[in-house]
């Protein structure tokens, strides 16, 4: 009964963002994606778009959205969101964290990419511009695969604390107690493929058409860019994100190397206490604040 009532809410959901989305105005860049996607389609191999598209992808959305927090470094304004400001980057750690990504990426990460084209096949899962979800369906699935790998993560995460297994693996990805954007995937080997599997459960759940892997690599990079960014910037729309943790969050986490295990949401970190330092933390900083205004 009570699944039958869930399905009815969805059901009714989807119909009612469905009924929405018919009095919106057309998107100008539908056409032009549209054309871009059939020529990928007509002059690529399944095989060529799964592996080399989503590698173009992942490396080309994860270094432009570096850019606003590499940038801000040099304006003298940006510093005031600064959060550690007592601690700024470094061209040695830059170029340190640049080099361990390359070796990442390519090393790590390609090998898996070279597995998309198999997945998609195993799955029979579309390529085609017809069987391509409608924008708000996109949406869902991809807040749906960040609950899934927030879950994830919460739990492994906090195991890699673990004292006993710590300094062997993840003591790497905190060697920047003050982290920036680049950062978000500087990480042991190990550390790399334990996290990264809650990426894939997600897909494994929700995709039906290879869309979904690129939009939900966008996603979460969009997400752990932006906490690793060392910058808590004002008008920020991930904020709009109902539970959404943030940089000034997870910033938390890296100075203090502990608490605050959650990827992206704070409802894991508050159910099981460990959010209570960051919390306290936060309660004497307005303190602080109070006392400087009088």
């Amino acid at each position: 009964m009570a699944m039958n009532d869930s399905v009815n809410i969805l059901n009714s959901a989807y119909l009612a963002v469905e009924y929405i989305d018919s009095f919106l105005p057309d998107n100008p860049l539908q056409q032009p994606f549209k054309n871009a996607w059939n020529y990928m389609l007509d002059n690529y191999t399944k095989f060529q778009i799964a592996t080399w598209g989503s590698l173009i992808v992942h490396e080309v959305s994860y270094f432009l959205l570096c850019v606003p927090g590499f940038i801000f470094q040099f304006i003298p304004y940006m510093q005031k969101y600064k959060i550690q400001q007592d601690k700024p980057e470094t061209w040695e750690k830059q170029w340190k964290c640049f080099k361990t990504l390359l070796f990442n990426h390519f090393f790590i990460q390609l090998p898996l990419i070279c597995g998309t084209y198999y997945f998609t096949e195993y799955f029979n899962i579309p390529y085609g511009w017809e069987e391509m979800p409608r924008w708000y369906v996109l949406v869902a699935q991809c807040f749906g695969c960040a609950v899934i790998e927030d879950a994830w993560h919460y739990f492994l995460h906090r195991l890699l604390h673990h004292k006993r297994i710590y300094k062997y693996i993840h003591k790497v990805h905190h060697e920047f107690v003050s982290p920036f954007g680049m950062q978000a995937e500087y990480a042991h080997p190990l550390e790399t493929l334990i996290l990264g599997t809650g990426f894939f459960i997600g897909i494994v759940v929700f995709c039906n058409h290879v869309v979904l892997l690129w939009a939900w690599v966008i996603c979460r990079l969009m997400e752990t860019i932006d906490v690793h960014s060392g910058y808590d910037v004002p008008l920020n729309p991930l904020h709009l994100v109902p539970f959404y943790a943030g940089a000034r969050f997870h910033d938390f986490h890296h100075m203090n190397f502990i608490g605050n295990y959650a990827s992206t949401f704070t409802w894991w970190d508050r159910l099981f206490g460990t959010d209570s330092q960051f919390i306290a933390y936060q309660e004497k900083e307005k303190k602080k604040q109070c006392v400087t205004k009088k």
